[in-house]
């Protein structure tokens, strides 16, 4: 499993990930943008706070990622039961 040191918001941090070195990096990317997203459209918060209110929407896009997925798997489900019965559901 490979080893990363990364300096990710002024906060050096190393970890183990399986994840190759090009999504570690996106992943990188995507915290750094949303945070100054954050900073830039609010009043002086703490970077506790702002971190916090990172990690929340963070959170609500996996929350309504998976729910999404969910969804698709359902109407694949449907359409392949179709697909198995000759058409008909």
């Amino acid at each position: 499993m490979p080893s990363y040191t990364l300096s990710v918001l002024d906060l050096e941090v190393s970890f183990k990930a399986k994840a190759d070195h090009t999504r570690v990096l996106k992943a990188k990317e995507l915290l750094e943008e949303r945070y100054r997203e954050l900073t830039q459209h609010g009043r002086r918060l703490s970077k506790e706070k702002l971190l916090t209110f990172l990690a929340l929407g963070l959170a609500d896009d996996l929350l309504q990622s998976t729910r999404k997925l969910e969804e698709l798997d359902g109407k694949l489900s449907g359409l392949l039961t179709k697909i198995d019965n000759g058409g008909t559901p």
